[in-house]
């Protein structure tokens, strides 16, 4: 179902999330489309958003995903990962990794050393279901792009990271009392969501601070920085076909 662009934009603050915490293990969990009224938990590819805080020491267990597409965005620490097509891999805030989890896949997740880890997991609704599972591994030359987007993951041919879906995920760190542009649409009609990961921003009279986000449209819009503010953009063409029965990225209103 295509968003009607008229209820947009649309602020979800943190009292949208879904707290979990067991351990040293906590993370906030947006489902982006509850508050939209079409019936979705999620929008159009982007099907869930976890926000992920773990103690040195913690362990996140082999478990099993389907049909989603997992971006970690690593923002602090190191995470050792080991999956069950072979891969152990350390992550860090410059070396990202994207989990095409397909009709079977499992993995775990190490957190060494002294540090807290602090990222997102972010689960992109693929195009179809049973596709074949694969990850992928890219190092980024900085830990963040200053005061201008970077594309991070797209669809294929487009961006270091492939999404086997009709979504795109931009990243930039905004300095205190600069502004920003929104790059353009890749589509027509597409539906974006802006992610404040840390820090405080506006766009227009819309204010954001750390863990809130706002939806919205294909228009032109300027992101202005109070302070330092880390920002996640996720963009969708929500009249692309997308496959919403994923283990994690799935539409949850209709289980």
């Amino acid at each position: 179902m295509t968003l009607v662009k008229e209820i947009l934009p649309v602020k979800l603050d943190r009292s949208m999330k879904r707290g979990h915490r067991a351990g040293a293990f906590g993370i906030e969990i947006l489902f982006p489309g509850v508050t939209l009224g079409q019936g979705d938990s999620g929008i159009g590819a982007i099907g869930r958003i976890d926000h992920a805080r773990i103690g040195p020491g913690g362990f996140i267990a082999m478990h099993p995903h389907r049909d989603d597409e997992i971006l970690t965005y690593m923002r602090a620490g190191t995470m050792l990962h080991r999956d069950t097509v072979g891969n152990e891999e350390a992550l860090t805030k410059t070396r990202l990794m994207l989990m095409n989890a397909g009709h079977t896949f499992q993995h775990e997740e190490k957190m060494p050393g002294t540090e807290d880890i602090e990222c997102l997991q972010i689960f992109i609704r693929p195009r179809d279901p049973d596709l074949e599972p694969m990850v992928q591994f890219h190092d980024f030359p900085e830990e963040v792009s200053l005061d201008e987007w970077r594309l991070i993951a797209g669809p294929k041919g487009e961006a270091p990271l492939e999404l086997r879906a009709a979504a795109w995920v931009h990243d930039s760190h905004l300095s205190a009392g600069g502004s920003l542009a929104l790059p353009d649409a890749p589509v027509s009609g597409a539906t974006r969501l802006l992610y404040v990961f840390a820090g405080r921003a506006s766009v227009g009279t819309t204010t954001l601070v750390e863990g809130e986000s706002l939806v919205l449209d294909d228009k032109a819009q300027v992101i202005e920085a109070e302070v330092d503010t880390d920002l996640v953009l996720f963009t969708t063409d929500t009249a692309a076909p997308v496959f919403k029965g994923g283990m994690f990225s799935g539409n949850v209103l209709s289980r």
